[in-house]
């Protein structure tokens, strides 16, 4: 057996030491390097991606709305992680959040459901001069209370719109169900009762449609389903949807992105939501979901399986897919004739690439549809900022606000042209500041 001697030790000690600081340097290369990956700290920013056909509106948009042709940058040291910023605006919705003040209505449904919708008045002047209420749709689970509509709202406001906001049907707390139903992803009948309430109400008031994720989905699907819905609707706006729901949901199941887990998380979510109304949806004589389908959601882990054992059952359907399929607004947004605007992110953990090649499609085909798609954003992020903390309004609320603008305003010049009979077609180009070659 060999023995090191002191020669050898003294040999050997000198290299200890640098051997443990190499080894130190290299754990903190390593761990920079995986923060640099996970926060894609070397992504570049840039301007979103905007797919439309060549018009005079488009162009005119681009002109009126600048914050769609800018760069959109987010806080430097998380903002370019989608999942960071979509786990941000799940947890908090929007920092130092107002609290706008609005009454609530009350719409009795045929099926005896209370459909309700929190009414919010312009704090400020409208830059036409004209009476115009933005009726909004947030997404899944959500009402007028939470953070993220609440300071789009105030900032409508302060633009100079009137403001309704839908609650889900079941979504606010300590409010019960008066029939055996929740909101379900495509279901329009509450959105449409509200609708009808604010044109009867504010028959001078033109309408601008929200739609936020799930809300999307539904309001998109509320304009196509019948051409009349359409009228006094000045244009459309949809936040961060999925657009065809059975493939939605289908790449939800996946493991990519961590999709997986935030189905579960939501899944979770949903399942908490329906169980706080168990005894509504269980006493009534009318209720489709009996004791055996309430087992199924407790063993549920995605809101497919829930959407089976409970969602689809609210409205008869079959099976899922016939669920999905029906409910989903893939087959009536090609139906919609007034200006449309598509906004999604590319880094968005929920929507998986391949459902983005639908806005994209409607975009190059149909001249009222416009397609805006950021780099970075998340799931309904977009916050903006310049190191670590993030703007109280994000570039999802300037973009929808300036978007809206520009088509108010388009819509008031072109009807000033209509109505001055003494104007020519090169006078009314003028006024309008566009020309035939752009």
């Amino acid at each position: 057996m060999t023995t090191l001697d002191d020669g050898d030790m003294r040999t050997f000690g000198p290299e200890l030491p640098a051997m443990f600081d190499g080894m130190k340097l290299a754990a903190v290369a390593t761990v920079l390097y995986i923060i640099v990956r996970c926060l894609n700290l070397k992504s570049p920013t840039a301007p979103p991606e905007i797919i439309c056909q060549d018009t005079p509106l488009s162009r005119y948009l681009f002109k009126s709305c600048p914050t769609l042709s800018k760069e959109y940058i987010p806080p430097l040291l998380w903002g370019k992680s989608g999942h960071l910023q979509t786990a941000l605006y799940g947890k908090m919705g929007r920092v130092n959040t107002p609290t706008p003040c609005g009454v609530r209505n009350f719409l009795p449904m045929q099926d005896g459901a209370t459909a309700t919708f929190d009414l919010f008045e312009a704090t400020g002047e409208h830059s036409t001069g004209d009476d115009i209420t933005m009726v909004i749709c947030p997404g899944i689970g959500n009402h007028s209370e939470m953070n993220y509509i609440r300071t789009f709202v105030d900032y409508s406001q302060r633009q100079g719109y009137r403001c309704a906001v839908l609650n889900h049907l079941g979504a606010l707390p300590n409010m019960e169900l008066t029939s055996p139903r929740m909101f379900t992803y495509g279901c329009t009948w509450e959105f449409a009762a509200m609708v009808d309430d604010i044109k009867l109400a504010f028959p001078q008031s033109l309408l601008v449609v929200v739609g936020f994720s799930m809300g999307a989905n539904i309001v998109c699907k509320f304009l196509g389903e019948n051409q009349s819905n359409q009228d006094r609707v000045l244009c459309c706006v949809s936040v961060c949807q999925g657009y065809n729901a059975l493939r939605a949901q289908e790449t939800f199941l996946q493991w990519n992105q961590c999709r997986r887990l935030y189905n579960f998380v939501l899944a979770d979510n949903m399942k908490k939501l329906i169980l706080s109304h168990r005894s509504s949806l269980l006493g009534m004589n009318s209720s489709k979901v009996d004791d055996a389908d309430l087992n199924k959601l407790y063993a549920a882990t995605s809101l497919m399986q829930i959407d089976d054992s409970i969602m689809r059952k609210f409205h008869g359907y079959s099976s899922v897919k016939e669920y999905y399929e029906k409910e989903s607004c893939l087959q009536y947004t090609p139906k919609i004739t007034v200006p449309l605007l598509l906004v999604n992110s590319s880094d968005d953990p929920l929507v998986h690439q391949s459902l983005l090649a639908i806005p994209r499609t409607l975009a190059e085909k149909m001249p009222s549809v416009m397609f805006a798609l950021t780099q970075h954003g998340g799931h309904m992020g977009f916050f903006e900022g310049a190191m670590l903390f993030p703007q109280p309004l994000s570039w999802m609320d300037k973009v929808i606000v300036e978007y809206t603008n520009g088509i108010c305003q388009w819509e008031k010049r072109h009807l000033v042209c209509q109505r001055s009979s003494h104007q020519g077609a090169k006078s009314c180009r003028q006024s309008t500041g566009l020309t035939l070659n752009g």
